[in-house]
């Protein structure tokens, strides 16, 4: 799913603080390489995937999609990226806030349009991308296949949509499903649109409850 806001924009939470931003920042919040800052809230999957992971995996979406990208290659090969994967409640007030549908998703992106704050004539941030962990999990469940697979599946989906990728037409799709294959086969991870998907009932770009892109 594609938004047209930034996450630090988010509705403050029952905790008093931003959803989806904890505060202070949870002990596996990191800088996991430049350009790129993962926020996981979900202890037990952000442990099975592993931060470094999901940091190659955005690096590696950004280098595949950059040549198509709709936004300046040094934004997005560089700009600043922030991935986010907390819980279901944050999904589901963000998903309402944003694109008026009262439930959670699995994965929500939110490209930035402007200067990184505090810093004049910086380089634009490429955005922001929120995951829903339980989603996550009963996804993955319903697919037959490991949680830190989909969960890397998502991290993919979402930064390519920072990049200007969208599955609106089947050709966009279709550009978009075979970076995403492409990726996820270089770190061992099977094709997510290959047979045994659809044979799980896989119908959206990665899963039915995100076959429509929204635009906020």
């Amino acid at each position: 799913m594609k938004a047209r806001r930034r996450i630090s924009a988010m509705p403050e939470d029952d905790r008093g603080g931003a959803a989806g931003r904890a505060s202070p920042a949870p002990p596996d919040a990191c800088g996991a390489g430049e350009g790129i800052e993962i926020l996981c809230e979900a202890e037990g999957l952000c442990d099975l995937a592993g931060i470094d992971r999901l940091a190659a995996l955005v690096a590696a979406a950004r280098r595949a999609g950059a040549p198509g990208a709709t936004v300046p290659d040094l934004t997005a090969r560089s700009g600043h990226l922030t991935l986010v994967i907390g819980s279901d409640q944050e999904s589901r007030a963000l998903n309402r806030q944003f694109r008026g549908i009262d439930k959670p998703t699995n994965v929500l992106s939110f490209p930035a349009d402007d200067l990184m704050p505090g810093e004049p004539g910086a380089l634009p941030g490429l955005g922001d991308i929120f995951i829903a962990s339980e989603t996550v999990v009963r996804e993955a469940a319903g697919l037959g296949i490991a949680p830190v697979d989909h969960l890397a599946h998502l991290v993919v989906h979402g930064t390519l949509h920072l990049l200007g990728y969208d599955h609106e037409e089947d050709a966009a799709a279709g550009r978009m499903e075979a970076l995403e294959v492409a990726v996820l086969a270089g770190f061992g991870i099977a094709d997510p649109y290959g047979d045994a998907a659809a044979g799980a009932g896989q119908t959206g770009p990665v899963g039915a409850e995100s076959s429509e892109t929204g635009k906020r």
